[in-house]
């Protein structure tokens, strides 16, 4: 496997994932909301980088909230 095709699996899998929990909310398939988002950055000069920094920050806060909730030895 390439070292290019090892980036892009990682970044469409593994980084954030904001697009992906978007589709999955609102039913939409996340390559459409990933083309959009590319559309709107561009013709926005990049300002929805800004909210997409926001939400991975709030994804990511949010699981580390439920994994310390669950967490059975912070009770002993």
């Amino acid at each position: 496997m390439s070292r290019l095709l090892i980036l892009k699996s990682f970044i469409e899998w593994k980084a954030f994932g904001v697009c992906a929990a978007i589709g999955e909310r609102m039913g939409i398939a996340t390559g459409r909301i990933r083309l959009w988002f590319i559309y709107i950055s561009f013709l926005t000069l990049g300002s929805p980088l800004i909210l997409y920094m926001i939400l991975a920050f709030w994804m990511n806060l949010k699981q580390y909230i439920t994994i310390r909730r669950r967490n059975p030895l912070r009770w002993l």
